[in-house]
């Protein structure tokens, strides 16, 4: 006899059942989709038996097919077959020319705020093609856990930004999921490691995939996970492997011309392959446009080696940013399917100077570790005490008289977080301030990202310097910034989500970092001018003002012309002197100043006493009364 289960009015007739959660790693290659069953997470298997999903989506007039049926169909069909979308998330079509990403893709060049590829299903942008791949990634996990999920998440590269992070959060909303949180891929890495279990120390995560690398430094401590540094590049990955060796190869057969789209992807599908061999073999013979050719691993490494030095200085500066030694990194983690290559691991195990973790599948272990958190967020592990700290990659600030940037929140600063500073009103009267968000490593706007505009209006007026004008940086967990501003005294308010319509440049991020030391002693030389040029401009409106109203009442002839002639040199000038020299000229003005500044209080307090009696502002009588 069946045993009949009897709830409570208004419980659940299923009290214990587990929420449906999935963790997704979007790769640039390939996808998989994870989940925790029986307390152990684990890839699902797709239809075909396989794990990994190609991310590669094929449009044609009757609709679009999916994965590796789509990437079969990548030699004869290029324009219509679209992979690697991951590198064009978050971006420009103008970022896409400008570093000349090799996509064998018609663009909508009318349509430059997000790349628009014309396929014979319509137009599609990244947010759309990624959709569909989520989609088709969502399915297999209702399949296997037989009903509708009530979260997922998401991994993406610690160093996209926030166009980039954004985008990847649309196209979640598109395909219909609900976003439990976006996930860095290589914390997720550490988590599918098991490293949360350890009882502390530094664990370097060496992420290198198909079209990105990152790096990112863990300290463990008390059970909380937390990120001192990343770095990487967000457009390297075994895709420039593939290209490297089709480079060689057109060298070999003397080819210079611009290839096919079906010859392009024919080439690389060959020098993916040839990659792969090698991996296993010392040498691999193959024919290319009708000639013999064989590329030997050691042929290989000289290829490669260009692109993993450039991994290797990205170590080198998340460690400097960190502030700890090479030696103080307890474990390093392999993670991503490019780490198969062995001259990879050897580079990697050398710079590191130990032995490098590789035993978990590469392809896999981000999506378990995506699984693992979901499955907490969720609600199924509710108490679970294990936090994930991840770190705002650039700094983040706003524009402040000079064109300088004042940083709110600096890099690698933890997230979720909220931090707030006081400004204020630059001239008499000002009754609006713009505020102007920016993102980067120097001290000048220009050499800054520009992430959005917005005003606040309504400000009362008031003499300069009198406002108390609160800026707030709201970073939430996915990296999604929010900006608002708070004139304290009337409560007047504006704020503004940062959405930008793409992100940066391939390379842009990583420049923006070595700039910053590159031209540090510049930065602050040129901060030091910009600063005095300020003073000297709040200096001398006002004393040309009081001049004109009040310089020939209450100066001398000699004291009005000594002050007006420095007045006009230091106008005349001070745009070309350097910030020791403007400093002393400024210095100089004021104390030839400061004696008509007291006769003007003076002047003010006797205009403002005239009429009345002194007795008249003496409280103290009637207080004793």
């Amino acid at each position: 006899m069946a045993l009949l289960q009897i709830s409570e009015p208004g419980q659940s007739p299923e009290p214990h059942a587990k929420k449906r959660a999935i963790g997704i790693d979007l790769g640039t290659t390939n996808s998989l989709v994870a989940t925790v069953r029986d307390g152990t997470a684990a890839v699902i298997a797709l239809d075909n038996g396989q794990r990994l999903m190609p991310s590669v989506v094929a449009y044609n007039a009757e609709g679009k097919t999916i994965g590796a049926a789509a990437k079969q169909q990548a030699s004869h069909d290029p324009l219509n077959t679209l992979m690697s979308i991951k590198r064009l998330m978050g971006k420009g079509l103008v970022d896409v020319q400008a570093n000349k990403e090799v996509f064998p893709y018609h663009f909508d060049e009318s349509k430059t705020a997000t790349p628009t590829i014309k396929t014979a299903a319509g137009s599609k942008t990244p947010v759309e093609v990624s959709a569909d791949i989520l989609s088709a990634l969502a399915e297999i996990g209702r399949k296997a856990l037989g009903g509708d999920l009530e979260g997922v998440v998401i991994t993406v590269p610690a160093y996209f930004d926030e166009a980039q992070r954004q985008a990847t959060k649309d196209a979640a909303k598109l395909s219909g999921l609900h976003v439990l949180r976006l996930l860095n891929e290589p914390t997720a890495a550490a988590l599918a490691y098991g490293l949360d279990q350890q009882e502390g120390g530094v664990i370097a995560v060496y992420d290198l995939g198909g079209g990105t690398f990152d790096i990112s430094l863990l300290q463990l401590s008390q059970g909380v996970f937390q990120v001192l540094a990343t770095g990487g590049d967000a457009a390297l990955g075994g895709d420039d492997f593939d290209q490297a060796i089709k480079y060689w190869i057109l060298e070999q057969c003397a080819l210079v011309d611009k290839l096919s789209p079906t010859d392009e992807r024919e080439i690389l599908n060959l020098a993916c392959d040839i990659k792969e061999q090698l991996t296993d073999k010392t040498s691999v013979q193959f024919s290319f446009s009708g000639q013999a050719l064989e590329l030997t691993r050691e042929q290989l490494n000289i290829l490669l080696d260009p692109l993993i030095d450039k991994t290797i200085r990205a170590c080198k500066r998340s460690l400097r940013d960190a502030k700890i030694d090479k030696l103080d990194v307890d474990n390093v983690v392999m993670v991503g399917g490019s780490t198969r290559n062995l001259r990879v691991r050897e580079r990697v195990a050398d710079f590191f100077e130990r032995e490098l973790l590789h035993d978990i599948n590469p392809d896999e272990v981000v999506a378990v570790g995506a699984a693992i958190q979901a499955d907490i967020l969720v609600g199924n592990k509710p108490d679970s005490d294990m936090l994930l700290l991840d770190v705002v990659p650039l700094s983040l600030g706003i524009e402040t008289m000079g064109g300088l940037v004042e940083k709110i929140i600096n890099r690698n600063t933890t997230i979720p977080v909220t931090k707030a500073q006081e400004f204020t009103t630059f001239k008499d009267g000002q009754t609006a301030m713009a505020v102007h968000v920016l993102q980067g490593e120097r001290e000048l706007v220009s050499d800054c990202r520009s992430l959005a505009r917005f005003e606040l209006r309504g400000i009362p007026p008031m003499v300069a310097g009198a406002a108390h004008i609160r800026i707030t940086f709201q970073v939430d967990a996915d990296g999604l910034l929010s900006v608002s501003a708070l004139e304290k005294g009337t409560g007047v308010a504006a704020d503004i989500t940062v959405k930008p319509s793409y992100g940066l440049a391939d390379d842009d991020i990583a420049t923006m970092i070595r700039e910053s030391y590159t031209h540090a002693q510049d930065d602050i030389d040129a901060r030091a001018l910009r600063e005095q040029q300020v003073e000297a401009e709040r200096l001398i409106e006002p004393l040309v003002l009081a001049l004109a109203e009040d310089g020939k009442a209450l100066l001398s002839p000699e004291e009005f012309t000594a002050i007006d002639a420095s007045v006009k040199q230091l106008q005349d000038n001070y745009r070309e002197q350097d910030a020791d020299t403007l400093r002393d000229n400024i210095e100089r003005l004021g104390q030839l100043s400061e004696e008509f500044a007291a006769r003007r209080m003076n002047a003010n307090i006797r205009s403002a006493l005239a009429g009345h009696n002194v007795d008249e502002f003496d409280t103290t009588t009637e207080s004793k009364q």
